[in-house]
């Protein structure tokens, strides 16, 4: 932050100079009453906002891991969608959530968390129907298979 600190007189006179600093996020406000204000760009707040969601989004399942049970829908709230997965699949999301926040957080772009997120979202929904289920996690074996060959060309 900005050793400067405006006052609701600088609005007025220093204008152009508050401006300038609330772009690069850095202008404070000193209000009458003493409350202080800050003015940032709205996508830095929208970034702020979006990783304090899913932070604190991380921390609870992480929290909810820690029982023996898996955790209820209720128990999960907006993460709801997660429980169609298994304790292995809900460690592993932890694991990757955790990866994307730092990376978004360092990147200042939540980006690749939107990528996470979306990712594990639409696996959760391929999870939901009994017979994608089945397919997807359901046992393979080797004679459930034949090989193929070629198409011949016709001309």
């Amino acid at each position: 932050m900005s050793d400067i600190i405006f006052l609701p007189t600088d609005l007025a006179n220093r204008r152009t100079e508050f401006l300038e600093a609330a772009r690069k996020g850095q202008a404070r406000l000193r209000d009458k009453d003493g409350t202080s204000l800050v003015m940032l760009p709205e996508s830095r707040l929208r970034l702020l906002e979006t990783l304090s969601k899913w932070w604190e989004a991380y921390m609870k399942l992480e929290r909810l891991l820690r029982r023996k049970d898996l955790p209820k829908a209720g128990e999960l709230g907006e993460l709801a969608w997660l429980r169609t997965f298994d304790r292995d699949d809900l460690t592993e999301f932890l694991g990757e959530l955790n990866d994307a926040l730092v990376a978004a957080s360092a990147d200042e772009d939540t980006a690749i968390l939107d990528e996470c997120v979306a990712a594990w979202r639409n696996t959760a929904r391929q999870l939901e129907d009994p017979l994608r289920r089945s397919v997807l996690l359901g046992e393979h074996r080797p004679g459930d298979y034949a090989e193929v060959s070629e198409p011949d060309e016709q001309g």
